[in-house]
Parts: C-alpha cells; structure tokens; sequence
C-alpha cells in the first residue's frame, strides 16, 4: 500500500471528514447510553504540518489553515479538536480520526482503533498511548464484521480506506452488506473521495441496490465543473445517522463549501438519502 496520510493531512478531504464526524458523534451523545467507537483504517493518529511529506503537497494550506481562517461558529468545534493537539492557535500538529474520537469520548465510551500497516500501526500506539484506545492490527473488513455488535447498545463504524486497491469500493459495499445483516441499527461512516462523477455514480448505485433503509450521502465537490484527473472533492455515505445530525447537517455543509471553495469556484454540495 503506497497511500500514506501524512501527505495528505490536513487537506479539504479531512476537514469535511472530521467535521462531520465531530457533529455526528455529538449528535449521537445527545443520549447518555454508551457507545463504541471503531475506526478501521486509523493510521498514525497524529500527523506533522511541517514535515517534508506534507509540505511537498501542501494540501493543509487548502484545507485546515482555510478552515481556520474562516469566522464561521459552525467550524468552531473543528477548529476546537485541531487546537486541542496544538501548543497555539496555529495548527502545526493535525489530528487524524483516532485523535479525534479519544477527545470526544465520555466515561462509558469505548474506542477500537485498528491500521493493518505496521509502521503506523506502531506509530498509532505511541500516539494513543495515554487513552484509553484499544489498537488492533488486522485486514480492515475483517476487523468490522469481527467487532459486532459491539459490547455496547450503540456505535459507530468509521471506515476511511486509501482507495488504492482496485476492489476496495467492492470491497467496502460487501463488507457493508454483511455488516447491515448482523447489526441492522447500528450507524456506519464511509468516507470517500470524489475524483470522476462517473465511478463515482455506480457505486452510488451499488449501494442503493443493497436496500439499506437509512443510508444518507453527502458529497462535497470543490469546482464548479469537473477536473479530469485531479482530486474534486469528498464525502461520506452515513448509515443511520441520528436526527440531530441531519437536522444540523445542511447549514453545516454550507458553511464548509464556502471556506474551502478553490478561488474561482463556488463548490458543490449533494445530500440526501439513497432511497430517494
């Protein structure tokens, strides 16, 4: 696997992930029942801005710096977990999903992290060191199936692969199939990245055919039009996202299309369930 994240941290993609993700977990910690929390593509957990990797690509400036210097509120509990691994204001250290999910956990939570390769994986336990993070090291869509239903009444699945592996949107709707039939109420994250509307398309059909009742899409385009060959954007598919979340959902979206559109563009954005 030659994806790794630490090029990419921080970038446009991260800041609707983690976004989101914040929002939705609060969402879901409206009621006091526990939840497990799993991550199945964790990574390193902890990811350094001014490193030779993430300034050979730069994406940060288009991402969280963006984010930052944005005024909008509804950004404010994102910038709020980014400051939270930083000594200042400024992000020199950004947090991947592990980080943020250990910081939003309450006493009778729990948090199952897992990256399969090595040299994160033991990156990752040095960075969650402290909490209270279980670590696996094991096949992604072997480890979610493998982990429920969780211990918990509740949970969340976050699945954010490197789409490297030609099979991995296969991969994931199978995976998603069997997980749906063993844990039917519990909410699934999928992130993606948006590269052609065309792939993209058909795995939106893929999924719709699955007949999962309550399967939510939101998808961020960064251009007015599509660039053949660059990276246009992200989204995530959310399998029984609570009320409150999709309550809050819109204003939210609205808020990150207009901090990180591309000088030039105004952005896109696309939400609504499967079904419809």
């Amino acid at each position: 696997m030659n994806y790794r994240h630490s090029f990419h941290a921080g970038n446009s993609a991260d800041v609707v992930k983690h976004s989101l993700l914040i929002a939705l977990v609060r969402a879901l910690q409206l009621k006091q029942g526990a939840l497990t929390l799993i991550d199945t593509h964790a990574g390193c957990g902890l990811y350094d801005l001014g490193g030779d990797e993430a300034q050979r690509t730069g994406e940060a400036m288009q991402g969280v710096r963006r984010a930052f210097a944005d005024p909008n509120p509804l950004l404010d509990d994102y910038r709020a977990a980014v400051q939270a691994v930083n000594m200042d204001g400024e992000p020199h250290l950004y947090p991947g999903s592990p980080q943020i999910l250990a910081q939003l956990l309450r006493p009778q939570d729990l948090l199952i992290l897992n990256e399969k390769h090595p040299q994160d994986a033991y990156a990752l336990r040095g960075v969650m060191r402290n909490s209270r993070a279980a670590v696996h090291e094991r096949d992604a869509y072997e480890l979610w199936l493998a982990m429920l239903p969780p211990r918990t009444p509740r949970g969340v699945v976050v699945v954010d692969p490197p789409y490297e592996q030609p099979d991995e949107r296969a991969r994931i709707t199978a995976t998603l199939a069997a997980a749906h039939r063993k844990w039917a109420h519990g909410v699934t994250v999928i992130w993606f990245p948006l590269k052609d509307r065309a792939t993209h398309s058909r795995w939106v059909t893929q999924l719709r055919n699955l007949g999962i009742p309550k399967l939510l899409r939101t998808e961020h385009w960064l251009y007015d039009s599509e660039q053949p060959g660059l990276y246009n954007g992200a989204g995530l598919f959310i399998v029984n996202p609570p009320y409150a979340f999709t309550q809050a959902l819109p204003p939210l979206l609205e808020a990150l299309r207009a901090a990180l559109a591309p000088q030039g563009h105004k952005g896109e954005i696309i939400s609504g369930w499967l079904g419809d």
